[in-house]
């Protein structure tokens, strides 16, 4: 059996927290905990020390670029791969950007995010 992959999703909309969160989990191999804001995601990153973070990059409190700033200049969370999901890149913006492994667009389907997930951690 293949090692679980913690997961750690920080979105402010509750509702695509709950949905991935659910889509993970039901392959099996996905240990998924969610923050809703920025600040609450560092402490989570910090506790928790995921495999990989999934990262909204509009929230209220925080935009997802600070925080990964934040989390890169951290001794306990520098080394963790982030994704970004994010309503505000098309798939056209995301092919043409040379990190489109680490950008994905919402919504986001599952196959295509366990694929980026994976695709991440192998370069990690």
């Amino acid at each position: 059996m293949s090692k679980t992959i913690k997961v750690l999703m920080i979105d402010d909309e509750e509702d695509f927290c709950y949905f991935v969160k659910k889509n993970l989990m039901q392959y099996g191999v996905f240990d998924v905990i969610t923050a809703t804001n920025g600040m609450q995601g560092v402490e989570l990153a910090k506790k928790e020390h995921p495999d990989i973070i999934l990262l909204d990059l509009v929230m209220p409190d925080m935009p997802g670029d600070e925080v990964a700033v934040v989390l890169n200049n951290h001794d306990a969370t520098a080394d963790i791969p982030i994704i970004f999901i994010t309503a505000l890149a098309t798939d056209d913006d995301i092919d043409k950007n040379e990190i489109r492994n680490y950008i994905l667009s919402k919504p986001v389907r599952t196959i295509t995010l366990i694929k980026t997930i994976r695709d991440v951690l192998s370069k990690a």
